[in-house]
């Protein structure tokens, strides 16, 4: 069986485990001091990795961690229930709603923006939620 982790980086550990926390209600499972910390109730873990701006994404590659908005064609969805309220409170927590809440045929989306840059999507299932896209 392959365990999927999520990881994440991030400039200020403590803010983002408080943000992660506080928006979704995750947990947080074990720590090792300032540079690491794993959150627990998603459905897989997600390790939130403390990276300094402007230290190096890879070796050998150009690009330079940046936390402010950028984009990435790896991003998180979340799934929750009360998509309004967790909206509300990523907001709260510094998060940026990116545009209108959409109604889609499976349900309600919100595109939103963490506040270390990183797009993520909450998710509000209705009925039969992806399902109803394919006919079964």
């Amino acid at each position: 069986m392959i365990e999927l982790r999520a990881c994440i980086d991030v400039d200020d550990l403590d803010k983002a485990i408080a943000f992660y926390t506080q928006t979704l209600g995750l947990k947080l499972g074990r720590r090792l001091g300032s540079d690491w910390a794993e959150l627990l109730g998603a459905s897989s873990p997600i390790d939130l990795l403390a990276k300094p701006a402007g230290s190096p994404a890879s070796p050998g590659v150009a690009p330079v961690r940046d936390y402010h908005r950028h984009w990435t064609p790896v991003h998180l969805d979340f799934t929750v229930t009360g998509l309004d309220e967790v909206v509300r409170r990523a907001q709260a927590a510094g998060a940026t709603l990116e545009r209108d809440i959409q109604e889609r045929e499976w349900g309600r989306m919100a595109n939103l923006a963490d506040p270390f840059g990183h797009g993520f999507c909450l998710l509000e299932f209705k009925g039969r939620g992806y399902d109803a896209l394919v006919g079964n």
